[in-house]
């Protein structure tokens, strides 16, 4: 199944955030999660993510959208159909752009890191995902993926930068695929 991923921008309203929320979640298909800014993304930001379905013009003219961008995300090794992002915590969503023929050992990398360090460290990867190619991702032969993680709370998220560790070993490996990565913090809303 793949997805759709919103980046709104709300207006200035002080309810913007919670009416969105609202909005998106009585549509069809209903999101699978929405996340309000953190650490990263500005303050008037909601994050949408939800079944593919339609060109999503309802929830980009959604009342209170200023603007929005969609992304066509496929999930790779997680997450299963029906799995949503458990409660509590912070949610880290990183961008990665990586060359574009690097996307399966990037992917394979990912998948041999997980269980150590989800091990190690208080956090649940709940996805990682390959955006639809665009133009600029075919002329620069780059691709992007988005991972989302789900950690206890900033402070462990910090710790898990732990260069020590056996995952993070991979995942060193798995920097030298990457030309950028993106990494801002969110909450999942109620």
């Amino acid at each position: 199944m793949d997805y759709d991923y919103f980046q709104l921008t709300l207006g200035r309203e002080r309810a913007a955030q919670r009416d969105v929320c609202d909005h998106v979640r009585g549509l069809s298909p209903s999101p699978t999660a929405v996340f309000s800014p953190l650490l990263g993304f500005a303050s008037n930001t909601l994050l949408v993510l939800r079944p593919a379905g339609g060109d999503g013009a309802e929830v980009l003219k959604a009342p209170g959208v200023i603007e929005g961008e969609r992304h066509r995300l496929s999930p790779t090794l997680r997450p299963t159909d029906g799995a949503v992002p458990p409660a509590g915590g912070i949610y880290v969503h990183n961008w990665f752009t990586i060359d574009g023929d690097a996307v399966d050992e990037f992917v394979r990398l990912s998948g041999e890191a997980w269980p150590k360090f989800e091990g190690r460290f208080e956090t649940k990867i709940y996805g990682l995902f390959l955006a639809e190619e665009s133009a600029a991702d075919r002329a620069e032969g780059a691709r992007r993926l988005l991972l989302m993680t789900g950690y206890r709370d900033l402070g462990e998220w910090q710790v898990s930068r732990d260069p020590t560790s056996d995952a993070m070993a991979v995942f060193l490996r798995r920097r030298e695929l990457t030309r950028v990565s993106l990494a801002r913090s969110c909450l999942l809303m109620p």
